[in-house]
């Protein structure tokens, strides 16, 4: 979010540092791991499509922007009982915003995507559009735009404190202080510690990602086999996961990769468990077991991500509460926003130069949790 702001603000000739504690990009939050899956058809909150659209159009002009590719359309397929809350808010924002999502019978099933096995009361929708963006790369190329347009963005430089004085905003760093009109706070998991007044409001969790060998890599690569999402009868949330990647152009790590999306362990994002658990094989292995049986070889690369959860799990996006005039936020994304950074960039933008967007923001304003 952090450098797609950068890139809009700068893009509009303003004065823009972007400060980042860690390296552009880097593995301790929530935005490593090669892929990230995009989709219109929003269970979560229907008024997120518009939002959406904008999203699309706005990674496509980075790829226009800069020759590369971001967004990967591989489909998406959906399963879970007809009652499943996914399934039911899919079918909601696909009617309300006429989205094409085919509804699939068991023997589409069976002949398109044969690597599943699907119980039988599950409906099986498949939204054509759908896919996945590469999150590394395109945080790289917004920094980097940003800079070709003027902005500094400094690395491995912690913001220890920001405090207003008059009518501008002091920000301390680990190495200088720095005077500025208007402070975008885009923190991810450390929002909680960087925002006045919302340590409660962000939960961070932590959250495990494995990548696989499988037995028959052929079945699974890319176009050959689309990202999923699974809601499970017994287990809260929804299981998911993404075609083979080659990593000569994809990066590593190798492997087929597959989480769980729901939030998981609480922690303290300075310091997180990063070793894999029992527990985090145990419950990535019932997924296999059950939906993609016969395909597990071993586990070949694990990650922990972080989620930054709100009360809602809904987005925080707006001016700071008590500091309107020069303070905007963006937190709270709960595992679900980086398919958004290409407006939210733009969202914040509006924000601090005018105080306000054209962007359709009300339901993820900061004062639902007062």
């Amino acid at each position: 979010m952090g450098s797609a702001t950068c890139y809009y603000l700068s893009k509009r000739a303003y004065k823009v540092l972007g400060l980042e504690q860690f390296d552009i990009s880097h593995e301790f939050g929530s935005h490593a791991g090669q892929s990230r899956i995009i989709r219109k058809a929003y269970f979560e909150h229907p008024d997120y499509v518009p939002l959406l659209d904008k999203a699309y159009k706005n990674w496509n002009s980075l790829e226009q922007e800069t020759g590369d590719e971001l967004y990967f359309k591989t489909g998406l397929l959906y399963a879970g009982t007809s009652n499943n809350e996914m399934i039911k808010g899919i079918k909601r924002s696909a009617a309300l915003y006429n989205i094409e999502v085919e509804k699939l019978e068991p023997t589409d099933v069976a002949n398109r995507f044969p690597q599943f096995s699907l119980p039988g009361n599950f409906e099986v929708l498949f939204e054509p559009e759908a896919g996945f963006i590469t999150p590394e790369k395109a945080i790289r190329l917004y920094a980097s735009q940003a800079k070709k347009n003027g902005a500094a963005i400094h690395s491995n430089e912690k913001v220890t404190e920001w405090k207003k004085e008059g009518n501008t905003v002091v920000v301390k760093t680990d190495k200088q202080t720095y005077q500025c009109n208007k402070l975008i706070i885009t923190a991810g998991a450390w929002a909680g510690k960087m925002i006045p007044g919302f340590s409660s409001k962000i939960k961070v969790t932590r959250q495990f990602i494995a990548w696989i060998k499988t037995r028959n890599d052929n079945q699974f690569a890319l176009y050959n086999f689309p990202c999923w999402m699974i809601g499970d009868a017994d287990k809260h949330g929804c299981f998911y996961g993404f075609p083979l990647l080659d990593t000569k152009k994809f990066g590593e790590p190798a492997g087929l990769k597959l989480a769980h999306h729901f939030p998981a362990q609480v922690t303290d994002p300075d310091n997180v468990n990063r070793q894999t658990t029992e527990d985090d094989l145990k419950n990535i292995k019932y997924c296999l077991d059950k939906y993609l049986p016969g395909v597990f070889d071993s586990i070949l690369h694990t990650k922990i991500c972080l989620y930054a959860n709100s009360p809602d799990e809904n987005f925080i996006i707006d001016t700071l509460p008590g500091y309107e005039e020069n303070v905007s936020i963006a937190c709270g994304f709960s595992g679900h926003g980086f398919k958004f950074a290409s407006v939210v960039g733009e969202i914040l933008a509006d924000l601090a130069i005018n105080g306000k967007t054209g962007h359709p923001i009300k339901f993820l304003n900061a004062n639902r949790f007062v």
